[in-house]
């Protein structure tokens, strides 16, 4: 059993990477990283990676896919292609989670509506929960939400959690 993380060529955000995989890998599961290209990849705190590209990913190997956040995540908000592993993912059957600003990629992808879900939120920018709530998602202020195959987290404070969802949804 595996599960595949999708992070930002730069600036993910480190502890959504590296909190959910360490719940993830203790609990016996395997987990891969990808980002849009291949290499050695940076977070904000500076963890360093290595990740396959979108190109390498065969959706079929995985139990879930889990979006990173983080800054460095905005360049997938409008990317075709991550938008399309999502979308795909979803339609396939696949848990598809994401975890502080990501959701909207789940949001832009089409897979949020009409699903319970949490984002980013913060007292001085209510942007993503706009941007999750145009495209039909139901913002919830939970630190994590599972509707359905669908699991989101509210940032890196909820990465732990985030993590325990996960694996309790794969071993159900």
């Amino acid at each position: 059993m595996e599960v595949l993380f999708i992070i930002a060529e730069k600036n993910f955000r480190d502890e959504e990477l590296l909190n959910p995989k360490e719940v993830i890998e203790k609990a016996g599961i395997k987990a891969e990283i990808a980002s849009k290209t291949a290499g050695i990849k940076t977070g904000v705190l500076g963890a360093k990676v290595s990740a396959i590209s979108f190109r390498e990913i065969f959706l079929e190997k995985y139990r879930a896919i889990i979006f990173v956040g983080g800054p460095g995540s905005q360049q997938y908000f409008d990317d075709s292609e991550a938008l399309e592993i999502a979308k795909k993912a979803n339609e396939i059957g696949k848990l598809v989670a994401a975890i502080c600003i990501a959701p909207v990629i789940l949001a832009n992808a089409g897979i949020l509506e009409g699903k319970k879900a949490a984002v980013w939120n913060s007292a001085s920018d209510k942007g993503c929960i706009h941007a999750i709530e145009e495209k039909g998602a139901v913002f919830s202020d939970e630190t994590v939400v599972q509707d359905g195959n669908i699991i989101t987290a509210c940032g890196p404070s909820a990465a732990r959690a985030f993590g325990e969802k996960i694996v309790k949804a794969i071993k159900h």
